[in-house]
Protein backbone atom coordinates (compact mmCIF):
# COMPACT_ATOMS: atom_id res chain seq x y z
CA UNK A 1 0.00 0.00 0.00
CA UNK A 2 1.27 3.43 -1.01
CA UNK A 3 1.55 5.55 2.40
CA UNK A 4 -0.77 3.59 4.13
CA UNK A 5 -1.47 5.23 7.28
CA UNK A 6 -1.34 8.55 5.91
CA UNK A 7 -3.38 7.97 2.85
CA UNK A 8 -6.48 6.19 5.24
CA UNK A 9 -6.08 9.58 7.09
CA UNK A 10 -6.75 11.37 3.84
CA UNK A 11 -9.54 9.28 2.16
CA UNK A 12 -11.25 9.44 5.87
CA UNK A 13 -10.82 13.60 5.68
CA UNK A 14 -11.03 15.39 2.32
CA UNK A 15 -9.99 18.18 4.10
CA UNK A 16 -6.24 16.19 4.25
CA UNK A 17 -6.40 15.63 0.53
CA UNK A 18 -3.24 17.19 -1.70
CA UNK A 19 -1.61 18.33 2.11
CA UNK A 20 1.78 17.39 3.44
CA UNK A 21 0.70 14.83 6.45
CA UNK A 22 1.82 12.35 8.68
CA UNK A 23 0.86 10.01 11.19
CA UNK A 24 2.22 9.81 14.66
CA UNK A 25 2.26 11.82 17.94
CA UNK A 26 2.47 15.82 17.88
CA UNK A 27 4.98 16.49 20.24
CA UNK A 28 8.99 17.66 21.14
CA UNK A 29 9.45 13.71 21.33
CA UNK A 30 7.55 12.39 18.89
CA UNK A 31 8.41 9.95 16.14
CA UNK A 32 6.43 9.45 12.81
CA UNK A 33 5.08 6.50 11.83
CA UNK A 34 4.64 7.44 7.97
CA UNK A 35 4.49 10.58 5.69
CA UNK A 36 2.29 11.43 2.82
CA UNK A 37 3.71 11.69 -0.61
CA UNK A 38 3.20 15.48 -0.53
CA UNK A 39 5.07 15.51 2.70
CA UNK A 40 7.83 13.30 1.10
CA UNK A 41 8.54 15.79 -1.61
CA UNK A 42 9.88 17.79 1.75
CA UNK A 43 12.08 14.60 2.90
CA UNK A 44 9.77 13.89 5.49
CA UNK A 45 9.90 10.46 5.79
CA UNK A 46 8.96 7.86 8.65
CA UNK A 47 10.80 7.15 11.67
CA UNK A 48 11.93 10.62 11.66
CA UNK A 49 11.24 12.90 14.84
CA UNK A 50 8.63 15.44 14.44
CA UNK A 51 10.57 18.18 15.85
CA UNK A 52 12.89 17.47 12.26
CA UNK A 53 9.89 16.71 10.30
CA UNK A 54 8.57 19.99 11.04
CA UNK A 55 11.60 21.84 10.41
CA UNK A 56 11.90 20.55 6.64
CA UNK A 57 7.92 21.17 6.45
CA UNK A 58 6.63 23.82 8.90
CA UNK A 59 3.02 23.58 6.87
CA UNK A 60 3.01 19.76 8.08
CA UNK A 61 -0.12 18.28 9.72
CA UNK A 62 0.43 15.61 12.15
CA UNK A 63 -2.63 13.19 12.49
CA UNK A 64 -2.61 11.07 15.55
CA UNK A 65 -2.45 7.39 15.01
CA UNK A 66 -5.51 5.19 14.96
CA UNK A 67 -3.97 1.75 14.71
CA UNK A 68 -7.11 -0.60 15.69
CA UNK A 69 -8.73 1.26 12.23
CA UNK A 70 -5.55 0.73 10.01
CA UNK A 71 -5.69 -2.75 11.00
CA UNK A 72 -9.57 -3.20 9.46
CA UNK A 73 -8.69 -1.49 6.33
CA UNK A 74 -5.71 -3.86 6.16
CA UNK A 75 -8.42 -7.01 6.49
CA UNK A 76 -10.34 -5.43 3.67
CA UNK A 77 -7.70 -5.69 1.15
CA UNK A 78 -6.74 -9.05 2.46
CA UNK A 79 -10.46 -10.05 1.41
CA UNK A 80 -9.50 -9.00 -2.05
CA UNK A 81 -6.38 -10.96 -1.81
CA UNK A 82 -8.01 -14.19 -0.72
CA UNK A 83 -10.23 -13.67 -4.00
CA UNK A 84 -7.17 -14.31 -6.08
CA UNK A 85 -5.01 -17.15 -3.67
CA UNK A 86 -5.23 -18.34 0.08
CA UNK A 87 -1.23 -18.71 -0.10
CA UNK A 88 -0.06 -15.17 1.62
CA UNK A 89 2.41 -14.13 3.59
CA UNK A 90 1.34 -10.55 5.48
CA UNK A 91 4.50 -8.70 5.71
CA UNK A 92 2.73 -6.31 7.82
CA UNK A 93 -0.62 -3.87 7.74
CA UNK A 94 0.21 -2.68 4.43
CA UNK A 95 2.52 -5.16 2.81
CA UNK A 96 2.27 -8.99 1.68
CA UNK A 97 3.23 -11.46 -0.41
CA UNK A 98 1.09 -13.23 -2.77
CA UNK A 99 1.77 -17.19 -4.74
CA UNK A 100 -0.07 -16.92 -7.70
CA UNK A 101 1.81 -19.49 -9.79
CA UNK A 102 -1.88 -21.27 -9.43
CA UNK A 103 -4.84 -18.87 -8.47
CA UNK A 104 -8.49 -18.96 -8.16
CA UNK A 105 -9.13 -17.13 -11.45
CA UNK A 106 -6.65 -18.89 -13.34
CA UNK A 107 -5.25 -16.19 -14.83
CA UNK A 108 -2.16 -16.90 -16.57
CA UNK A 109 0.03 -14.16 -16.40
CA UNK A 110 1.26 -12.49 -12.78
CA UNK A 111 1.09 -8.61 -14.37
CA UNK A 112 -2.66 -9.14 -14.76
CA UNK A 113 -3.57 -10.35 -11.61
CA UNK A 114 -1.67 -7.43 -10.22
CA UNK A 115 -3.70 -5.20 -12.20
CA UNK A 116 -6.88 -6.46 -11.00
CA UNK A 117 -6.00 -6.51 -7.53
CA UNK A 118 -4.79 -2.92 -7.97
CA UNK A 119 -8.28 -1.84 -9.33
CA UNK A 120 -10.00 -3.49 -6.39
CA UNK A 121 -8.23 -1.90 -4.16
CA UNK A 122 -8.86 1.53 -5.03
CA UNK A 123 -12.53 0.68 -6.32
CA UNK A 124 -13.64 -0.85 -2.97
CA UNK A 125 -10.78 0.07 -0.32
CA UNK A 126 -10.03 3.54 -2.15
CA UNK A 127 -6.86 3.64 -2.25
CA UNK A 128 -3.84 3.09 -4.22
CA UNK A 129 -1.52 0.25 -4.22
CA UNK A 130 2.21 -0.74 -5.32
CA UNK A 131 2.89 -4.24 -6.68
CA UNK A 132 5.84 -5.73 -7.96
CA UNK A 133 6.10 -9.01 -9.72
CA UNK A 134 9.22 -11.56 -10.29
CA UNK A 135 9.77 -15.12 -9.93
CA UNK A 136 11.09 -14.61 -6.32
CA UNK A 137 10.05 -12.79 -2.89
CA UNK A 138 13.52 -11.03 -3.07
CA UNK A 139 13.01 -9.62 -6.46
CA UNK A 140 9.23 -9.05 -5.68
CA UNK A 141 10.17 -7.13 -3.08
CA UNK A 142 12.29 -4.99 -4.72
CA UNK A 143 10.01 -4.15 -7.32
CA UNK A 144 7.18 -3.10 -5.44
CA UNK A 145 9.51 -0.09 -4.12
CA UNK A 146 9.65 0.79 -7.96
CA UNK A 147 7.33 3.33 -10.05
CA UNK A 148 5.26 4.40 -6.12
CA UNK A 149 2.98 5.58 -5.84
CA UNK A 150 0.12 3.54 -8.03
CA UNK A 151 2.83 1.64 -8.99
CA UNK A 152 3.42 -1.89 -11.48
CA UNK A 153 6.91 -2.99 -12.09
CA UNK A 154 7.82 -6.69 -13.52
CA UNK A 155 11.04 -8.49 -13.25
CA UNK A 156 11.38 -11.34 -15.92
CA UNK A 157 13.71 -13.59 -15.54
CA UNK A 158 15.52 -13.04 -18.85
CA UNK A 159 16.19 -9.34 -17.11
CA UNK A 160 17.07 -10.29 -13.44
CA UNK A 161 20.51 -9.80 -13.52
CA UNK A 162 21.15 -7.06 -15.17
CA UNK A 163 18.64 -5.28 -13.06
CA UNK A 164 20.38 -6.58 -10.24
CA UNK A 165 23.91 -5.44 -11.34
CA UNK A 166 22.22 -1.77 -10.98
CA UNK A 167 20.49 -2.16 -8.32
CA UNK A 168 22.26 0.41 -5.02
CA UNK A 169 23.67 -1.94 -2.38
CA UNK A 170 20.93 0.23 0.24
CA UNK A 171 18.12 -1.02 -1.78
CA UNK A 172 18.91 -5.11 -1.21
CA UNK A 173 16.41 -6.55 1.36
CA UNK A 174 17.87 -7.09 4.44
CA UNK A 175 20.73 -4.17 4.09
CA UNK A 176 20.13 -1.85 7.17
CA UNK A 177 22.63 1.27 7.48
CA UNK A 178 25.29 -0.15 8.92
CA UNK A 179 25.72 -2.99 6.72
CA UNK A 180 25.42 -0.90 3.54
CA UNK A 181 27.85 1.43 5.22
CA UNK A 182 30.18 -1.87 6.00
CA UNK A 183 29.34 -2.88 2.24
CA UNK A 184 30.63 0.50 1.03
CA UNK A 185 34.10 0.12 2.88
CA UNK A 186 34.44 -2.85 1.12
CA UNK A 187 33.26 -0.78 -2.37
CA UNK A 188 30.14 -2.53 -2.98
CA UNK A 189 27.86 0.16 -4.38
CA UNK A 190 25.68 -2.14 -6.46
CA UNK A 191 24.67 -5.87 -7.21
CA UNK A 192 26.99 -5.87 -9.83
CA UNK A 193 30.18 -5.23 -7.23
CA UNK A 194 28.38 -7.66 -4.12
CA UNK A 195 28.27 -10.41 -7.19
CA UNK A 196 31.80 -10.03 -7.58
CA UNK A 197 32.70 -11.28 -4.02
CA UNK A 198 33.12 -14.82 -3.27
CA UNK A 199 31.26 -16.76 -0.45
CA UNK A 200 33.89 -16.52 1.67
CA UNK A 201 34.37 -13.31 1.92
CA UNK A 202 30.66 -12.52 2.42
CA UNK A 203 30.35 -15.46 5.20
CA UNK A 204 33.39 -14.15 6.74
CA UNK A 205 32.43 -10.40 6.91
CA UNK A 206 28.95 -10.86 7.77
CA UNK A 207 28.57 -14.41 9.14
CA UNK A 208 25.19 -16.18 8.10
CA UNK A 209 23.64 -13.56 6.45
CA UNK A 210 27.25 -13.64 3.96
CA UNK A 211 24.86 -16.90 2.54
CA UNK A 212 21.77 -14.23 1.88
CA UNK A 213 23.70 -11.50 -0.04
CA UNK A 214 25.54 -13.72 -2.16
CA UNK A 215 22.84 -15.60 -3.33
CA UNK A 216 20.55 -12.15 -3.52
CA UNK A 217 23.27 -10.76 -5.94
CA UNK A 218 22.75 -13.86 -8.42
CA UNK A 219 18.60 -13.37 -8.15
CA UNK A 220 18.50 -16.30 -5.72
CA UNK A 221 15.76 -16.76 -3.07
CA UNK A 222 14.29 -19.98 -2.45
CA UNK A 223 12.03 -19.24 0.17
CA UNK A 224 8.42 -20.42 -0.50
CA UNK A 225 5.49 -18.00 0.53
CA UNK A 226 4.40 -19.12 4.13
CA UNK A 227 0.45 -18.68 3.92
CA UNK A 228 0.84 -19.80 8.39
CA UNK A 229 3.36 -17.58 8.80
CA UNK A 230 4.14 -18.05 12.68
CA UNK A 231 4.45 -14.76 14.71
CA UNK A 232 8.39 -14.53 15.83
CA UNK A 233 8.02 -11.31 18.65
CA UNK A 234 6.28 -9.24 20.55
CA UNK A 235 7.57 -5.87 21.44
CA UNK A 236 6.66 -2.09 22.51
CA UNK A 237 8.77 0.58 23.24
CA UNK A 238 8.49 4.27 24.45
CA UNK A 239 9.73 7.32 23.20
CA UNK A 240 10.18 9.59 26.57
CA UNK A 241 9.22 13.59 27.17
CA UNK A 242 11.89 13.95 28.61
CA UNK A 243 15.17 12.49 28.71
CA UNK A 244 16.56 10.12 31.51
CA UNK A 245 19.66 10.09 33.46
CA UNK A 246 18.36 8.36 36.78
CA UNK A 247 18.06 4.63 38.11
CA UNK A 248 14.85 5.66 39.75
CA UNK A 249 13.12 6.88 36.61
CA UNK A 250 14.84 4.27 34.46
CA UNK A 251 12.89 2.10 36.96
CA UNK A 252 9.85 3.61 36.67
CA UNK A 253 9.54 3.37 32.81
CA UNK A 254 10.55 0.07 32.26
CA UNK A 255 8.08 -1.42 34.66
CA UNK A 256 5.37 0.70 32.48
CA UNK A 257 7.01 -0.58 29.19
CA UNK A 258 6.91 -4.04 31.00
CA UNK A 259 3.31 -3.79 31.86
CA UNK A 260 2.21 -2.54 27.90
CA UNK A 261 4.35 -5.59 26.73
CA UNK A 262 2.52 -8.13 28.82
CA UNK A 263 -0.95 -7.06 27.76
CA UNK A 264 0.12 -7.67 23.95
CA UNK A 265 1.69 -10.78 24.43
CA UNK A 266 -1.52 -12.07 26.52
CA UNK A 267 -3.45 -11.02 23.71
CA UNK A 268 -1.98 -12.77 20.96
CA UNK A 269 -1.38 -15.78 23.17
CA UNK A 270 2.77 -15.83 22.51
CA UNK A 271 5.03 -17.48 24.02
CA UNK A 272 8.64 -16.51 23.44
CA UNK A 273 12.18 -17.58 24.96
CA UNK A 274 13.85 -14.31 24.61
CA UNK A 275 14.06 -11.27 26.17
CA UNK A 276 15.75 -8.09 24.23
CA UNK A 277 16.35 -4.56 25.81
CA UNK A 278 16.50 -2.04 23.28
CA UNK A 279 18.00 1.52 24.74
CA UNK A 280 18.24 4.67 22.40
CA UNK A 281 20.17 7.53 23.93
CA UNK A 282 19.59 11.22 23.37
CA UNK A 283 22.14 11.80 20.39
CA UNK A 284 19.99 9.10 18.52
CA UNK A 285 22.67 6.16 19.03
CA UNK A 286 21.21 2.70 20.11
CA UNK A 287 22.33 -0.22 22.14
CA UNK A 288 20.75 -3.87 22.02
CA UNK A 289 20.73 -6.77 24.64
CA UNK A 290 18.96 -9.84 24.95
CA UNK A 291 18.61 -13.14 27.09
CA UNK A 292 17.16 -16.21 26.55
CA UNK A 293 15.97 -17.99 29.08
CA UNK A 294 14.75 -21.91 29.71
CA UNK A 295 10.98 -21.31 30.53
CA UNK A 296 8.34 -19.06 28.05
CA UNK A 297 8.51 -15.42 29.26
CA UNK A 298 4.82 -14.59 29.74
CA UNK A 299 4.58 -13.21 33.49
CA UNK A 300 5.79 -9.81 35.14
CA UNK A 301 7.79 -12.52 37.97
CA UNK A 302 9.71 -13.71 35.04
CA UNK A 303 10.07 -10.57 32.78
CA UNK A 304 10.90 -7.94 34.95
CA UNK A 305 13.99 -9.51 36.72
CA UNK A 306 15.28 -10.53 33.72
CA UNK A 307 14.88 -6.65 31.93
CA UNK A 308 16.20 -5.35 35.09
CA UNK A 309 19.43 -7.20 34.80
CA UNK A 310 20.01 -6.23 31.24
CA UNK A 311 19.30 -3.05 31.90
CA UNK A 312 21.79 -2.99 34.83
CA UNK A 313 24.49 -3.44 31.95
CA UNK A 314 23.56 -0.62 30.13
CA UNK A 315 25.29 2.87 31.12
CA UNK A 316 23.84 6.04 31.03
CA UNK A 317 24.57 9.08 32.45
CA UNK A 318 24.08 12.99 32.33
CA UNK A 319 26.34 13.28 29.95
CA UNK A 320 24.71 10.61 27.88
CA UNK A 321 20.84 10.63 28.74
CA UNK A 322 18.32 7.98 28.12
CA UNK A 323 15.57 9.34 25.13
CA UNK A 324 13.60 5.65 24.58
CA UNK A 325 13.49 2.46 25.68
CA UNK A 326 11.88 -0.83 24.28
CA UNK A 327 11.43 -4.51 25.19
CA UNK A 328 10.45 -7.90 23.19
CA UNK A 329 9.84 -11.57 23.40
CA UNK A 330 11.25 -13.35 20.98
CA UNK A 331 12.17 -16.98 19.74
CA UNK A 332 9.38 -19.22 20.13
CA UNK A 333 11.59 -22.36 20.20
CA UNK A 334 14.17 -22.19 23.07
CA UNK A 335 17.44 -22.37 22.13
CA UNK A 336 20.33 -21.66 24.19
CA UNK A 337 19.40 -20.37 27.70
CA UNK A 338 20.42 -17.31 29.99
CA UNK A 339 23.18 -16.23 27.28
CA UNK A 340 23.19 -12.73 27.18
CA UNK A 341 24.36 -11.16 24.03
CA UNK A 342 24.74 -7.61 21.75
CA UNK A 343 22.31 -7.70 18.74
CA UNK A 344 22.49 -6.10 15.61
CA UNK A 345 20.57 -2.95 15.27
CA UNK A 346 19.41 -3.98 12.08
CA UNK A 347 18.05 -6.92 13.09
CA UNK A 348 16.65 -6.15 16.16
CA UNK A 349 14.22 -3.21 14.58
CA UNK A 350 12.65 -5.91 13.04
CA UNK A 351 10.75 -7.26 16.61
CA UNK A 352 9.08 -3.74 17.19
Amino acid sequence: MDAFFAAVEQRDNPELRGKPIAVGFDGPRGVLSTASYEARRYGVRSAMSVVRAKQLCPQLIIVPSRHEHYKDVSQQVHEIFHEYTDIIEPISLDEAFLDVTENKKDIHLARDIAKEIKRKILDRVGLTASAGVSYNKFLAKIASDYNKPDGLFVVHPDRAMDFISDLRIEDFWGVGPKTARRMHQMGVFNGAQLRSLTLGRLTEVFGKQGQLYYDFARGIDNRAVESNHERKSVGCEQTFLEDIVTSSGVTIELYHILIELLARIHKVGFEGHTLTLKVRYSDFSQITRSMTHTDALITKQQILPLAKQLMRQVEYSRQKPIRLIGLAVSNPAASSPSAAQWVEGDIFDELF
